[in-house]
């Protein structure tokens, strides 16, 4: 399932890999912190472990192109982070998910499929039973999808990550309170990939 493709680079490979994945992992924390009804989703397996899918589809396409537009600079190695933000309703950021990302650049072997099929679904297990995603969200909050960079990428038209625009960093000048959530490691795949809740100084709970 993993295996390198032919004329496709350990990190190209290591890149498609993480975008599914975040795919998958980002709809179960949509779906887990309730912004949605139940019937909004789908129950479905991936590598084994149940997850859940958008069956909305401009949500399901916000979430797949959102991530796809990014593929190019993780390969590259250009994303830092990758994080699911939930605003309340006067626009203020009250939990982030973080999935920080290192791409091993100097990597160059195939990719081994029972160390990486155990990480993803290890850390697909942890993030359905986090005490962090039974917390009670605000009424009327939206959320969406933001990464931090390395450095500014060169957008083309080709890449789709024109999507992405500068977000307003005054949102993120408080302090928070981290709980970390599950960290893995699989090389080539990435090292210290880890989700984590922000819960921000300042708001109320429930």
């Amino acid at each position: 399932m993993y295996k390198r493709k032919n004329q496709t680079s350990p990190q190209g490979e290591t890149a498609r890999i993480l975008v599914e994945f975040m795919e998958v992992a980002i709809t179960s924390i949509v779906f887990l912190k309730g912004v949605y009804s139940p019937g909004a989703f789908e129950r479905r397996r991936y590598m084994n472990v149940v997850a859940h899918k958008a069956r909305h589809p401009q949500l399901s396409a916000y979430i797949h192109d959102s991530l796809t537009g990014l593929l190019p600079s993780i390969e590259k190695g250009l994303v830092e982070r990758v994080a699911v933000v939930f605003f309340d309703k006067e626009n203020i950021p009250v939990e982030r998910f973080v999935f920080k990302l290192t791409v091993n650049q100097s990597y160059d072997s195939e990719v081994e499929q029972t160390d990486l099929e155990f990480s993803l679904k290890s850390f697909l297990t942890k993030l359905s039973v986090s005490e962090s995603l039974t917390k009670v969200l605000p009424r009327d909050c939206r959320w969406q999808i933001i990464s931090y960079f390395q450095s500014l990428p060169q957008f083309t038209a080709s890449t789709g990550a024109e999507l992405w625009i500068p977000t307003d960093i005054q949102q993120w000048q408080q302090p928070p309170l981290i709980t970390p959530i599950k960290s893995m490691s699989s090389e080539p795949l990435v090292r210290g990939v880890y989700c984590r809740r922000d819960y921000f100084l300042g708001q109320q709970e429930g």
